[in-house]
């Protein structure tokens, strides 16, 4: 589960992936970027857009093959799920996995952060809802990269 959700995103990580799964709109879709330095967790959670979060103390990656992951309607396995049995609803995609991540240059990373795209470019950080952070530290080194956040999932609410 998400080791935070940004204060901007609460109450709202489950709508906003309906909303890509329901296309509305057309071009929206999730948008997973890592970093390589990131701030403490109290600070992250106040960015309200991806711009602001990198012009603040948080760097994002460059390694070797890296690129921002775009989750569609499609494909990556994103869903919301309702659990009655355990009386919650969770978010979650599949595993994503980065050839040869690394190897010339590497990084160590931080963070895993989850954001909103409501135009489906994955470059337009001033248009970008952070939703969730997820610590995630590994240290690329040529090998393939696989990024899951969480076995259960990205995003419970309950």
């Amino acid at each position: 589960m998400a080791n935070q959700v940004f204060n901007i995103a609460k109450g709202h990580v489950n709508e906003y992936v309906a909303r890509v799964l329901g296309n509305d709109p057309a071009a929206a879709t999730l948008v997973v970027v890592l970093f390589k330095v990131s701030e403490a967790d109290a600070t992250l959670i106040d960015y309200d857009l991806l711009s602001t979060l990198i012009a603040g103390s948080n760097t994002e990656c460059d390694f070797d093959n890296y690129t921002r992951t775009l989750l569609t309607d499609s494909g990556e396995g994103l869903a919301v799920t309702v659990d009655d049995t355990n009386d919650r609803k969770e978010a979650d995609f599949n595993d994503i996995t980065i050839t040869s991540a690394g190897g010339g240059t590497n990084n160590t990373l931080t963070k895993a952060v989850i954001c909103y795209d409501p135009s489906s470019s994955g470059v337009t950080d001033s248009v970008m809802i952070p939703l969730t952070h997820h610590d995630f530290v590994v240290t690329t080194n040529g090998n393939d990269l696989i990024i899951q956040v969480d076995a259960a999932g990205f995003y419970r609410a309950a």
